[in-house]
């Protein structure tokens, strides 16, 4: 297939037909499809693993204003600055330099690709229901490489253009959606709402906790913070719009698409969250087999139930592949126009897909999927690790936000709203602290020690644009320096065995 070198981004919005562009619809389909991944379908027992019903739902009321300052944020920008397509690296690098702006691609990078590996455990796992003892567990030597086969399929899919892997995924959304309205419509007609009220703060003297697999208290503020990793997980895509807002038709869209996105997944969530509480106790869905959704469905209806979560999952998981390659692909392609990734990942095909940088996506999944292999664990650290290399995004999104509302450059792009636009920034950051604070110490180590890997990367595309200035200017040696530190403090405390991986 012809590859050629794209024009600058603007240039290539102007000149690119309607043809090759999104439209509102399928801007929100890409939003939800990002979020609306396998791991809805896990949802109940994820949440009810150490929570009752009633830390569940502030879970997800934190979860859910923090994730809207985020979300707003990524919409007002969007708004403010159409000019910085793919948002979600642009503004980085916008607000705080090339080193800091490369760190976010790169983590989002590798979140979207860590994501799809996890897309292919939890669907193996699926298909596992259908095929017993053949996918057992979505690592097994089965799992891995029916994984592989669909990861090189979506691949060439993607090299198709984006026109058609936007229709695909646009039916699948829909599609997926389905089997998600009636676990809910079905619930809601016949749990026992009266169970939802028993034992709703988690008080009683012992509670199933899943981090050591025995009955233990928990307290209160612990069932909070437990499930908090899982909500910023499901969460994760809520941006799909910005990072595809060069191929929007309307750039006024992408905003919208982020918003409406972000409602209807919020409203999914809390259902599948909360009703199942209504028909199992909190230690019985915390010991349902993921997807737990198909084990709630099949107590409450009988086991066509959980043929038709599994089904359910398989299309969906499916559908969410599609958009994240979408995503993965996008996000070095536009790097690579900016200068902040090597210009090879700039190339496109004639379907204008990002074909070079599909294809070392595509191998770096390949990579992480025979790693799964070795896992014990593998959807559980594959969606840890996929939802703490996000964080670097919206921090510096919302922490971007914040700094054009205090020096008034917001003021000059827009007339009103400034008020709404600093709060989102402030608390949208606070919110990602928060999550760091809440997850589990030893994937939020992976973290700085993943970014370090893409030096490498970065000095690279630094030494190509050949203008003699330094590898790092005097503010990036300071963030280089605080990067490397805490290498060096967590490989000291992995050697010591206070944190293992």
């Amino acid at each position: 297939m012809a590859e050629n070198t794209p024009a600058p981004a603007a240039d290539k919005t102007a000149n690119s037909s309607d043809g090759h562009k999104l439209g509102l619809i399928a801007l929100i389909a890409i939003v939800v499809g990002s979020m609306l991944g396998g791991g809805v379908f896990s949802l109940p027992q994820n949440t009810a693993a150490t929570s009752a019903v009633g830390p569940v739902i502030i879970a997800w009321i934190i979860a859910g204003i923090g994730i809207y300052f985020i979300a707003n944020s990524f919409r007002v920008l969007s708004d403010l600055r159409p000019d910085l397509q793919a948002g979600v690296y642009m503004y980085a690098q916008e607000g705080f330099g090339s080193f800091i702006g490369f760190n976010v691609a790169w983590g989002y990078w590798l979140m979207t690709a860590f994501g799809n590996v996890a897309f292919a455990v939890i669907l193996m796992d699926a298909l596992n229901e259908f095929f017993p003892g053949v996918f057992t567990d979505g690592n097994n030597l089965n799992s891995i490489i029916c994984g592989s086969v669909l990861i090189w399929g979506y691949n060439f899919l993607v090299l198709s253009g984006t026109k058609v892997a936007g229709f695909i995924n646009t039916l699948g959304t829909i599609a997926k959606l389905v089997p998600l309205v009636l676990f809910v419509v079905l619930l809601g007609f016949l749990i026992n709402y009266s169970q939802l009220l028993t034992n709703f703060w988690g008080d009683a003297p012992q509670i199933v906790s899943s981090v050591n697999n025995h009955a233990e208290p928990v307290s209160l503020m612990s069932q909070i913070l437990a499930p908090m990793t899982v909500t910023l997980w499901a969460f994760i895509g809520v941006e799909g719009a910005v990072v595809l807002s060069g191929r929007a038709k309307n750039k006024q869209d992408v905003g919208k698409a982020t918003l409406i996105g972000f409602i209807i997944a919020l409203i999914i969530y809390i259902l599948m969250s909360v009703l199942p509480f209504g028909a199992m106790t909190q230690p019985e869905l915390a010991q349902v087999s993921n997807p737990s959704t198909a084990g709630v469905l099949a107590k409450v209806v009988g086991s066509w139930g959980s043929w038709l979560m599994n089904v359910g999952l398989i299309i969906s998981v499916l559908a969410g592949w599609l958009a994240w390659t979408m995503l993965c692909a996008e996000i070095p392609m536009v790097a690579g126009q900016k200068g902040a990734f090597p210009k090879a990942f700039a190339r496109t095909n004639s379907k204008q897909a990002a074909n070079v940088s599909l294809w070392v996506s595509s191998f770096v999944m390949q990579a992480a999927m025979l790693l799964v292999y070795f896992s014990n664990n593998a959807w559980n650290t594959m969606y840890n690790i996929s939802a703490l290399m996000v964080v670097p995004a919206y921090i510096t999104t919302t922490l971007y936000m914040t700094k054009i509302c205090l020096n008034r450059e917001y003021d000059s792009l827009a007339k009103k709203g400034r008020a709404l636009a600093l709060t989102s920034g402030i608390l949208g950051a606070l919110f990602c602290l928060f999550i760091l604070y809440a997850s589990e110490i030893q994937y939020v180590a992976l973290v700085p020690l993943l970014l370090t890997c893409g030096l490498p990367v970065f000095i690279w595309s630094r030494k190509e644009k050949h203008d003699n200035k330094p590898l790092f200017s005097a503010t990036e040696y300071i963030y280089l320096g605080i990067l490397l530190l805490l290498d060096v403090i967590i490989i000291a405390l992995l050697i010591k065995g206070v944190i293992s991986l």
